[in-house]
């Protein structure tokens, strides 16, 4: 089958990895190199890494212009095949191919429609998170899908789920393909009543306080990423929190308790213990290494 591939980040890179295995990938298109990094250097797209890797052609856009239009309808691709390529697609690019445009989307549709299904999933404690394979439309992510997977959040970091729901994604996309090409595919359109949205993660979010529950702060920690990270402040100081967990040791609300290395902080129902924390301007460390600098009473806050 004839492909465009369209997508930026590391999601991606698994489904067009198995693209170029199963099929004719005859396109790439991704977002721009961005400067990252210390060095804010030009750092390519992980989506235009593996794509030069394989030797495929790379055409970079922030968005779709007449120009990428005429170089997605010069492929003649089958199908357009799209995972988290970062810009709304005009109706034109859809009508391109004449078996559509599919798109891996990080959640079970219709729940989490929308910039952050996976993290949105975390934060509000699903016991499962999945992908569905859907026809892009018009409307966000509103398209009708033909494949859905699973997996259970449990106790992952949302890097780890990203990480593992990408590898799920790009098998399911594979096989929907198949299906297309065959006309054996079973479109399923979305339950209206049941949509909810996953709007973008703001870093405000993501900052643990006290008065909120143990629960919803641990939360926040597993679903941390560097775009916006869970953090806090701690005798003055911000700190970021990689890991931690619910605690079933008692400690005063907004207080912090030291213990034999270990450290637990008060919330407004039950208390956190942290296991692995970054302070500002320092390395990251178990929080028991961190713990032998902690003096006093302390008490903890919003970053």
């Amino acid at each position: 089958m004839r492909v465009v591939f369209m997508g930026t980040p590391s999601f991606a890179v698994p489904s067009l990895s198995r693209l170029a295995q199963a099929h004719e990938p005859l396109l790439v298109v991704t977002r721009p190199d961005a400067v990252r990094g210390r060095g804010r250097a030009l750092v390519p797209s992980p989506v235009k890494e593996r794509a030069l890797g394989l030797g495929l052609p790379v055409l970079e856009t922030k968005r779709v212009t007449p120009e990428v239009l005429e170089r997605v309808a010069e492929a003649r691709p089958d199908v357009i095949a799209v995972a988290a390529f970062g810009c709304i697609l005009p109706d034109e690019l859809l009508e391109l191919a004449p078996l559509g445009c599919v798109n891996v989307h990080g959640s079970l549709l219709p729940r989490w429609r929308g910039a952050a299904p996976i993290q949105r999933a975390v934060l509000s404690g699903d016991e499962r998170v999945g992908i569905s394979i859907m026809r892009v439309v018009h409307d966000l992510d509103a398209g009708a899908w033909c494949r859905q997977a699973s997996v259970e959040l449990a106790e992952k970091t949302c890097a780890e789920l990203m990480g593992e729901l990408a590898e799920l994604g790009a098998s399911e996309l594979v096989l929907a393909l198949e299906d297309i090409a065959a006309g054996r595919a079973v479109w399923r359109e979305q339950e209206p009543e049941l949509v909810s949205y996953a709007a973008k993660i703001d870093k405000a979010e993501m900052l643990l306080d006290p008065t909120d529950g143990a629960l919803e702060n641990r939360r926040r920690v597993q679903a941390s990423l560097d775009a916006a990270p869970a953090r806090l402040c701690l005798g003055g100081k911000g700190v970021r929190v990689l890991d931690a967990r619910v605690s079933s040791q008692e400690v005063e609300q907004g207080q912090v308790l030291v213990r034999k290395g270990r450290v637990f902080l008060g919330c407004s129902s039950g208390s956190v213990e942290l296991l692995l924390v970054k302070p500002d301007g320092k390395r990251e460390m178990p929080a028991s290494s961190w713990a032998s600098g902690l003096r006093g009473s302390l008490s903890w806050g919003v970053a």
